[in-house]
């Protein structure tokens, strides 16, 4: 079993694909990031970036617990564990790995930071806004580029480079930006979305927001983007 540390957004999707792809079994432990629960101490002793998703695996390397943090440290560990969804050596491994990373280092900070000047916070963040905005098209070109005549991005084979970019791909509308300038992505963002692990891995991050779901209150944007998330800690 595995104890999942989620919030309803996108990097958290993703590990809930992995789960639900890998037929893993998992426990979901909400963790609402508008209220501040990121920061109570026993959160920080697994995740010290304050950040979700985290996993604990209760039978990790040797028989004992291991805590993993970060999505695409996540998607690596969850790959090895089941031999699914990552090969195991050779070239098609490295491919995977870059398009991850590539995820993780551009098109995440890039998506994020548009979606927090064009909505949260555009009155005088115009230029700000352009900025991410367009680095966020940029790599949605790059992916469009590489997927060519390929269903998949890294490899003909669906892996975790898809998971990890469908939890920021499928938030372009947030960005500002237009997907029907992508039109390959486009096209795989629907053959994602039509999986059935994605609708089932979408079924339980509805049921989260449901059931969990606190306003975007002064206090909440503090914790995500003001004092409370730049607090020393």
């Amino acid at each position: 079993m595995i104890d999942a540390y989620l919030w309803y957004t996108g990097n958290p999707r993703k590990i809930l694909v992995m789960f639900e792809e890998t037929g893993l079994d998992y426990e979901v432990h909400v963790v609402n990031i508008r209220t501040g629960e990121q920061f109570a101490p026993d959160f920080l002793e697994i995740s010290p970036n304050n950040k979700v998703p985290v996993i604990v695996d209760r039978d990790g390397p040797g028989g004992k617990p291991v805590s993993v943090f970060e999505s695409g440290a996540i998607l690596e560990y969850l790959g090895d564990k089941t031999g699914q969804l990552l090969p195991r050596d050779g070239a098609a491994r490295y491919k995977v790995i870059e398009w991850l990373h590539l995820v993780a280092a551009n098109l995440g900070p890039a998506l994020g930071q548009a979606h927090y000047f064009v909505n949260e916070f555009p009155e005088g963040n115009a230029h700000a806004a352009a900025r991410f905005r367009d680095e966020t098209a940029r790599v949605f070109r790059v992916l469009d580029r590489q997927l060519g005549d390929m269903d998949w991005i890294a490899t003909p084979d669906y892996s975790i480079a898809d998971i990890s970019a469908y939890g920021r791909v499928r938030g372009w509308k947030a960005a500002g930006v237009d997907i029907d300038e992508t039109p390959r992505l486009k096209d795989w963002l629907r053959r994602i979305e039509g999986r059935p692990a994605v609708k089932r891995a979408h079924a339980v991050t509805e049921e989260m927001r449901a059931k969990h779901d606190t306003p975007m209150s002064d206090e909440a944007h503090s914790i995500l983007y003001g004092e409370r998330q730049m607090a020393r800690r």
